[in-house]
């Protein structure tokens, strides 16, 4: 039997032990392991959680090698010769003979020095910091804005309705009363809210028919171009002055106008003379009738209902009107029971903005159509010429009243859903 013990620095230190034949290797060999472990950490006070021990062992027929190797860890970079003394146990403190207890000791941190930032990099951090500061600042200005100018001016307006005018002085009497609201119930003024209340509803009614068809068609076959073509041809008379497009419908619906030329040249004008000759609604011309005030309120506000409409119209899913063919409904069961339920939104949104606009409109009436007073004509010939701010305040509020009511029911019908 011949063993050698060998330690090679710098990366790992190995201990080879070379054996010849014994009549128990396996025996002898573990137990010299555990011996050379034992010695290595001994004699370099190193614990055993720094080493990774290897053991390799070939048993050959006629003689057993086994090899061992003991690795330092790669960093620090340790040797066999420069390994520093084992560190002595700590000493006991000793004790101080004075009463007072030792003052610990007080580290002094240097402030550190960061680099001076700009006003909008602090704000961004606050921002970023406070997410219900931001939502604040953005918010108040609209929120000032409508509470000052736009729902100021309406309790204002709504203040002065309670007033009364001196039929002596003809000065305002700041008393609260109803003598104002109880003038809105003669003949002559519930005849210009009868006349705009009508004119409004078959306004409404007549541009929920025409835009219908040109909703549908964009909803359900235009696509690419023809989309793109839509919505311009639709959106390009918005573009022009709301004056320009009054003024141009005078000259054509004038008794010298294109219109009349036209059923002059196809030789209708039988017929345009039979619609002026109705009792009510006609006139001496297209444009000094009740026909034309009717036919430029369409036009205008026309887009208004298209694109709703064209919108509630999208979301009809295909698979509904398929599976109601499927069923075998025809095309007007189809349109009565699926999709004119579905697009009912739609209209009815459209419907707000035609309905409201045409019940507070006062230009169209002024320059086209007859002498016959609209709510909005009313109120603005109240308040400047007659000087009646009361009256023409309890004017505004009908329409603030009907809208709201009109509102709460669409609200009901899901209409805000299409808007």
């Amino acid at each position: 039997m011949m063993a050698t013990c060998q330690i090679r620095p710098p990366e790992a230190l190995a201990v080879r032990i070379r054996h010849a034949e014994l009549p128990q290797p396996q025996i002898l060999a573990k137990n010299r392991l555990t011996s050379a472990k034992s010695n290595f950490r001994r004699k370099f006070a190193c614990p055993a959680a720094q080493f990774k021990f290897s053991q390799k062992i070939c048993l050959p027929r006629t003689q057993f090698k086994f090899s061992q190797k003991i690795c330092l860890p790669a960093k620090p970079r340790i040797f066999a010769d420069n390994l520093p003394p084992p560190r002595p146990p700590n000493p006991k403190p000793r004790r101080r003979l004075s009463g007072r207890a030792p003052q610990p000791s007080v580290r002094v941190m240097t402030p550190a020095i960061f680099a001076s930032r700009s006003i909008a990099s602090r704000l961004t951090t606050r921002f970023w910091r406070h997410p219900k500061l931001l939502l604040t600042l953005l918010l108040t200005p609209p929120l000032l804005w409508l509470g000052l100018v736009y729902l100021g001016a309406l309790a204002a307006l709504l203040v002065q309705s309670f007033y009364a005018l001196d039929d002596f002085s003809g000065l305002i009497v700041p008393e609260f009363t109803l003598k104002t609201y109880a003038q809105l119930f003669t003949p002559s003024n519930l005849a210009i809210i009868t006349r705009t209340l009508l004119m409004a509803a078959s306004v409404t009614l007549a541009a929920s028919i025409i835009a219908f068809p040109v909703a549908y068609y964009a909803a359900r076959y235009a696509r690419g171009r023809w989309k793109a073509a839509f919505y311009l041809g639709v959106m390009l008379p918005l573009w022009s002055s709301y004056l320009v497009k009054v003024y141009a419908f005078k000259l054509i619906l004038a008794k010298e106008g294109i219109l009349t030329w036209a059923a002059d040249a196809t030789h209708l004008s039988w017929l345009m003379n039979a619609a002026l000759a109705l009792p009510g609604v006609g006139g001496n011309s297209l444009s000094t009738s009740y026909i034309g005030t009717f036919t430029v309120f369409c036009y205008v506000w026309l887009p208004y209902m298209i694109l709703p409409m064209q919108a509630a119209l999208e979301r009809v899913p295909v698979s509904m009107l398929e599976a109601a063919a499927d069923l075998g409904a025809t095309a007007n069961q189809t349109f009565r029971t699926v999709t004119l339920p579905l697009a009912l939104p739609g209209i009815i949104a459209g419907s707000i903005f035609t309905f409201s606009l045409t019940l507070g409109d006062y230009i169209i009436p002024q320059i086209i159509g007859n002498s016959a007073n609209f709510i909005g004509m009313a109120v603005y010939q109240l308040q400047g010429t007659a000087g009646n701010v009361p009256l023409a305040a309890a004017f505004a509020v009908v329409p603030i009243l009907i809208m709201l009511v009109y509102l709460t029911l669409a609200r009901k019908a899901g209409a805000f859903d299409a808007l």
